[in-house]
């Protein structure tokens, strides 16, 4: 990268005409240009036209101190990307509670800006392809950075970073990006905005306006079938009611249930990229709050397994009750704790759970549920994540049923790491698909996981 020729833009269309001609040998090769918003989404418009590329967003979002938002302790991208900085959350003494309320409000933000701009559109798919992050102008880089390693997530294997305009001595490793391409890098550098003649703000509209207009790459036959339901649904208790998210396609043949040990669960940003990956392959899917509001106030209840299995079984004899989906098989997806709820309501020959699989889960915490477990059974576990490693092999040791234990190499326990929480994910896909959909026995094991 080298500073460009000083260049005052009329507006971010004409920035994007301009950085667009940088980027022309891009053309033909097989490149998804994503759009930071809002600002970045006219720029990026350009650049798609000039590559005769696909245009979508990227959303990303930081998280704050509690006590002092603007300063980052993290980021959380699409796809169940999130990245912590540990060293300054143990300096500034953030406790896990107040951590995980900051997440859930930008984790609710996110998806919330996700509907508005992508409104009942799947994202772009970004395995094995070129991401081409586009911004009106780099200040700090941290927005885009954040963009580079969410893009590497959710399967990208080379990503480039392009803006109008930024800091000179901008490097690509200062991103995580493969490339940085800048049409002008002035020195001093002050603001963005002061390059542009026109710097008006974006609005929502405008940017669902100019993704929508824009050809994108046709859907796969699976993602353009009208689901059969796709709503929020409440599944009342004796005393509670607990809320989540169903969607089945058309006369479904398989489901999972989604079980997490903390509440909103159905807003996790992690299972809802593994439910997205499943749905895909056909699948129905229920994202469920295990736990109320008020409920998870008390610690002790994310590790209450008879309650939560309870509630999972509950979640199950539900769905048998609904007439578009009394026919399917019933799979359970658990993480953290919720792992060892679900493998606690497998036990439950009454249920006839057909299989389930675990992500970076507890299931030594289903204790003498284990030897009861007749579903094939999948867990998945981080390769530094060490101890709940070991976890998983003691419990893998009692389950008397078809299972495997699969390990990421090099994913910690959240998956963070770029291209870990996609192998979940397409782990599960492959294990579902087979116990579900392709009528696969517990005497058998899916192609590509045994």
């Amino acid at each position: 990268m080298s500073p460009g020729t000083e260049v005052t833009f009329a507006d971010r269309a004409d920035a994007g005409r301009q950085l667009a001609q940088r980027l022309r040998h891009l053309r033909g090769q097989d490149v998804v240009v994503l759009g930071l918003p809002r600002g970045g989404v006219p720029v990026a418009l350009e650049v798609a036209r000039e590559l005769r590329a696909p245009l979508d967003v990227i959303v990303v979002r930081k998280l704050g101190l509690p006590f002092q938002p603007e300063v980052a302790m993290g980021a959380i991208g699409e796809g169940g990307y999130e990245v912590l900085d540990r060293g300054l959350i143990a300096r500034t003494g953030v406790t896990d509670r107040q951590l995980e309320l900051v997440e859930a409000r930008e984790r609710a933000e996110l998806q919330d800006r996700v509907r508005r701009f992508r409104p009942g559109r799947e994202p772009a798919d970004l395995t094995g392809r070129t991401a081409v992050i586009v911004d009106d102008g780099i200040a700090t880089g941290a927005t885009a950075a954040v963009a580079c390693q969410a893009a590497r997530h959710l399967g990208a294997t080379r990503v480039l970073v392009a803006v109008p305009v930024g800091p000179a001595g901008l490097r690509r490793t200062d991103l995580g990006a493969d490339d940085v391409v800048v049409v002008q890098t002035p020195d001093p550098f002050w603001s963005v905005g002061q390059h542009y003649r026109d710097f008006a703000p974006t609005t929502d509209d405008e940017v669902v306006r100019l993704v929508t207009a824009e050809p994108r790459v046709a859907p796969s036959p699976l993602a353009t079938q009208r689901p059969g339901y796709d709503a929020d649904v409440e599944l009342p208790l004796r005393q509670q009611v607990l809320r989540g998210h169903l969607h089945l396609p058309a006369d479904p043949r398989g489901i999972v249930v989604f079980a997490h040990g903390s509440g909103s669960s159905r807003h996790s940003s992690r299972n809802q990229y593994v439910a997205r990956v499943l749905r895909e392959a056909g699948l129905g899917t229920l994202l469920l709050d295990l736990l109320t509001p008020e409920e998870e106030q008390d610690r002790d209840n994310v590790f209450d397994v008879a309650l939560l299995a309870g509630r999972v079984a509950a979640a199950v004899r539900w769905l048998r009750d609904r007439p578009d989906a009394a026919a399917a098989r019933i799979g359970l997806f658990g993480a953290s704790t919720g792992a060892a709820a679900a493998l606690g309501a497998a036990a439950d020959p009454g249920l006839q759970i057909a299989a389930v699989v675990s992500r970076g889960g507890r299931p030594d915490l289903a204790g003498p549920h284990l030897r009861h477990v007749t579903a094939p059974t999948l867990l998945v576990v981080g390769g530094a994540d060490t101890q709940v490693l070991r976890l998983n092999q003691l419990a893998a040791d009692q389950l008397g049923c078809v299972h495997e234990l699969r390990v990421v190499p090099r994913a910690t326990h959240l998956f963070e790491e770029p291209g870990a929480l996609r192998e979940v994910a397409h782990l599960a896909r492959d294990w579902f698909s087979h116990y579900l959909l392709a009528g696969g026995t517990e005497r058998s094991a899916p192609l590509g996981v045994a």
